[in-house]
């Protein structure tokens, strides 16, 4: 890897594209109703940070970036969603982690191999997924989320440009007699800081 991935004199890799602060008003949340479903524009913040590295066991080391997310609609200004996690990135096998938790009483840890752009400065793609019920990467939700609300996969793509940033994630929901609804958010950032 290039030196413009090393912070601090920690190879982030790839994580390193995301460090910053990004602010985006392009947002769209398709999400569930009990009669159907409805769409809300909104506009949000996510500030990325190094966090330094971690081994794991004697035998793993991960490059380690702590986010924090929060987004308002549109419509009132209101925060209706605030996330909170960490990319992770495994030089050995080129894995990417997004672990996060939301405060609705679910968390999730999806995963992912990242291919390296065919040439420097290209845009880096990072995908991750998460299965209910999955024996590695998967989705641990409080007893009334499974209940009434349950979370049974989420996939996040997330694209970087320079200082552009898209990302596009679905969350599959068994909820208001529906089952595995695709509750979707897309919104396209720019770094800021």
């Amino acid at each position: 890897m290039s030196d413009h991935t090393t912070i601090g004199g920690i190879d982030y890799g790839p994580l390193a594209a995301l460090v910053g602060t990004w602010k985006g008003d392009k947002g769209v949340d398709r999400a569930p109703e009990p009669d159907g479903e409805e769409r809300n524009p909104y506009y949000e913040t996510i500030s990325f940070e190094a966090a330094g590295d971690v081994t794991n066991a004697e035998r793993q080391t991960l490059s380690v970036v702590r986010y924090h997310q929060v987004v308002s609609r549109k419509s009132n200004n209101k925060v209706f969603h605030d996330q909170v996690g960490y990319w992770l990135w495994d030089p050995a096998d080129n894995t990417i982690i997004e672990t996060f938790t939301i405060p609705r009483g679910v968390a999730v840890v999806a995963g992912g191999k990242l291919a390296p752009p065919a040439n420097p400065g290209e845009q880096l793609v990072f995908e991750v997924a998460a299965e209910a019920g999955a024996p590695d990467c998967g989705i641990v939700q409080a007893p009334f989320m499974f209940q009434q609300a349950k979370t049974t996969a989420f996939t996040h793509t997330l694209t970087v440009r320079g200082d552009e940033m898209e990302y596009s994630e679905s969350t599959i929901l068994d909820i208001y007699d529906k089952t595995a609804y695709d509750h979707k958010d897309v919104n396209t950032l720019q770094r800021v800081g």
